[in-house]
């Protein structure tokens, strides 16, 4: 395979174009050249990067349709933003026209560098990516999870903004995963769920897995199944936990829908039981909002859940356990929920190959050690967007050999730091002309 340099760049002979895991890249020693962007945050304005076309790299690999990579995917721009974290700019050849994208590739196997959450600290309540980025410290980084943004559907509930999967960072547990049929987003192939996640263990190895809430409620030897967490939406009939993590937003969200159908009516057979250092403080028959205090958890139950609940009393000793659990392995130390379109080097069957959005996702290779975010340009005049199916043979074409699929349309948002600088930068062009705020993200960090 050729790389074909542009006039006044050197090839193979200099220093300019060199092959680096399994695909040839650029690093121009003329520096990087940018132009102003008015993605306002915090009234400044930010910094977007130019697609700078120095050399056209050509990547291996087969894609859908018969065309390789090399006929569909040209990476326009790379560098290197940290040791062990390279970025790259690419625009790929689709049916419907050209998409441009965004990369970043993080090496797990260097002790300095990390994936991790980023998080506003509490579930329900969304910050803007390069707000979320910059206050962690992270070198770049995406939007993640699918979200409660909208409740049309029922009249008078607020939004709560929290994700639809799990999430975890740096070791906590932040939430668990809403029912399947609760979820936003497209429709997930066949044998997906809701608890499906992209992860990091404690041994630094990415891996795809599914994480099912367990707990319980127990007080004086009777004991009711917890199953929610922190979460918009519980299963009907259960009873979920609210912590200080779940932040200020009303609860009411929390049981209204059904297992199958998010539209669904809320139900008016609801308890709630705060629970403060052990013991029962107060009761209501409808779910609350504010601030939980750290020590505090709120009891949400509806249908047989709520009837479970009323048997506490005030003042009663009770114990709440809550746990979740994967296939096994190394304990996750950083997960956001997304479901797989991409496995084992293979897409999933049953992906969507007729709707075209702009797309966000993630994903790894060689063994877990190697870490990708991408997303998409969104906006008229900056592309078009892909098919999920589409997005799978993308992701295969870029390096990964397991991806999920994030939230989109006007929530896909990269940034990046360019080295010396002292904040990230927006650099795709999100569909709605500036940042949405989004209740999480993945962060690439290096320390």
């Amino acid at each position: 395979m050729a790389c074909t340099c542009a006039p006044g760049e050197r090839g193979h002979g200099g220093a300019g174009c060199h092959h680096t895991a399994g695909r040839h890249q650029l690093e121009t020693p003329g520096g990087l050249v940018t132009k102003r962007s008015f993605l306002g945050r915090r009234s400044r304005s930010r910094i977007a990067v130019t697609v700078l076309g120095a050399c056209a790299v050509l990547l291996a690999g087969s894609a859908a349709g018969g065309a390789s990579a090399a006929d569909r995917v040209r990476v326009t721009r790379h560098t290197t933003l940290a040791p062990g974290v390279t970025y790259e700019e690419f625009s790929v050849q689709e049916t419907g026209g050209t998409a441009h994208g965004y990369v970043l590739v993080a090496d797990l196997t260097n002790r300095h560098v990390s994936a991790d959450l980023l998080t506003p600290g509490t579930v329900a309540r969304p910050g803007t990516v390069s707000d979320l980025a910059d206050s962690q410290g992270a070198v770049g980084g995406v939007n993640a999870d699918f979200f409660d943004n909208s409740e049309t559907q029922h009249p008078g509930v607020e939004p709560t903004s929290a994700a639809v999967g799990p999430a975890v960072g740096r070791g906590i547990t932040y939430k668990a995963a809403v029912p399947d049929g609760q979820r936003f987003g497209p429709a997930m192939p066949p044998g997906d769920s809701t608890r499906d996640v992209i992860g990091v263990g404690a041994d630094r190895v990415a891996r795809l897995d599914r994480l099912t809430l367990s707990g319980a409620v127990s007080a004086a030897g009777r004991t009711i199944a917890l199953r929610g967490l922190n979460q918009y939406a519980l299963p009907v009939g259960g009873v979920g936990a609210y912590t200080s993590l779940w932040g200020s937003a009303s609860r009411e969200r929390a049981v209204c829908g059904t297992d199958t159908d998010r539209a669904a009516g809320c139900t008016t057979e609801t308890y709630e039981v705060t629970v403060r250092q052990g013991k029962v403080v107060s009761v209501s028959d409808s779910p609350g909002s504010g601030t939980i205090a750290r020590g505090t958890v709120v009891l949400v139950g509806r249908e047989g859940g709520a009837t479970a609940l009323r048997a506490l009393r005030v003042g009663e000793r009770v114990t709440v356990s809550d746990r979740l659990t994967g296939s096994g392995g190394s304990p996750l130390r950083f997960a956001v929920g997304g479901f797989p379109l991409l496995r084992g080097g293979a897409p999933l069957s049953g992906l969507d190959d007729t709707t075209t959005a702009i797309r966000t996702s993630a994903g790894f290779a060689t063994g877990g050690h190697r870490f990708y975010l991408m997303a998409l340009d969104g906006g008229s005049g900056h592309g078009v967007g892909l098919t999920v199916a589409e997005l799978a043979s993308l992701m295969r074409d870029l390096g990964a050999s397991s991806a999920v699929d994030l939230d989109g349309g006007g929530s896909s948002t990269l940034v990046a730091r360019q080295p010396h600088a002292a904040e990230v930068t927006v650099v795709n062009h999100p569909s709605d002309g500036a940042e949405r705020p989004v209740p999480e993200g993945i962060g690439i960090f290096s320390r």
